[in-house]
């Protein structure tokens, strides 16, 4: 949000609540120094045991970490985050949280000790005009979060606090809501949506996990049409998934995986170009695509 827009949006406050917003936004981003414009990204995490698998796609993502400014902090909205309401994680220390079963040891026994930032959370809290947000102890780094971004920063140095989707709101909320978090790229944060566009398990060919682009026909066709709307800027119809016919309701059956393109796409700007990478299927029905939005 521009400073003109911010200001606007607090005029239509009460006197003392606005000047509260205001100084308690301020107090929150005291550490966040104006910064040039951070990239957003789209990281589609697959299956978890890319943590631990070294493959084109964790190849991928630490290919498009050479191209982006070393971040503050990070804010990550995880489909495996799903809530009533919108809250963020807010303490020091977030735990690793291995929110998954059946998998070997190995990925269990990996810990992501990124720190926190409380600061941050408070920030975003600040931020959102819309709706309450909720500062959460009781959460963490879910594998949604830390799967993908151990691959762009194995120090763990970054702060990172995860947003939550709350999933009794339809598309066009999380989309608005997104366009709420713009002023954090400009204060050093890097903003990522971590889910998958096509996302369909139960239709999911295990037998074919090992052939690289195995996609089915309707998998397929989705895809290309994602990909088409996303690079045209066309984000009216992927907020209307649900409305593009069969290949789309195969492809999204329920939308937690989906929504965090939609935040990502909310923060892009009209001078922005977009650039798709891991763009490959697995298993038939399960699609790796991500998205990098910034002007490089």
């Amino acid at each position: 949000m521009k400073r003109k827009e911010f200001l606007k949006a607090m005029s239509i406050l009460p006197f003392g609540a606005a000047a509260y917003k205001l100084n308690t936004l301020q107090a929150a981003t005291k550490d966040f120094n104006p910064t040039v414009r951070m990239p957003v990204l789209f990281l589609g995490h697959g299956n978890p045991m890319n943590a631990i698998e070294k493959n084109t796609f964790t190849e991928g993502f630490e290919r498009i970490r050479k191209d982006l400014p070393e971040p503050k902090a990070i804010l990550c909205i995880s489909a495996h985050w799903e809530t009533r309401g919108t809250f963020v994680t807010a303490m020091e220390h977030p735990e690793t949280i291995h929110d998954f079963g059946g998998f070997p040891q190995a990925l269990f026994d990996v810990q992501y000790p990124a720190p926190g930032s409380p600061d941050l959370a408070k920030a975003t809290k600040a931020l959102i005009k819309s709706v309450p947000v909720g500062l959460s102890e009781d959460w963490g780094l879910d594998h949604g979060c830390w799967s993908v971004v151990k691959h762009l920063y194995p120090e763990a140095n970054i702060p990172i606090v995860q947003m939550s989707i709350d999933h009794t709101q339809p598309a066009a909320y999380h989309y608005a809501l997104g366009k709420e978090l713009s002023a954090l790229r400009r204060k050093g944060v890097l903003i990522i949506g971590s889910g998958n566009t096509v996302h369909n398990l139960r239709l999911a060919a295990w037998d074919k996990m090992m052939t690289p682009g195995y996609g089915f026909d309707w998998a397929l066709t989705a895809n290309e049409k994602m990909k088409k709307m996303i690079m045209e800027g066309d984000h009216r119809s992927l907020i209307d998934f649900n409305k593009q016919g069969r290949e789309f309701q195969l492809a999204v059956p329920t939308p937690e995986h989906f929504l965090p393109l939609l935040y990502t796409l909310a923060l892009q700007e009209k001078d922005e170009h977009t650039h798709i990478f891991n763009d490959a299927l697995v298993a038939g029905s399960l699609n790796m695509l991500s998205v990098k939005i910034g002007t490089a």
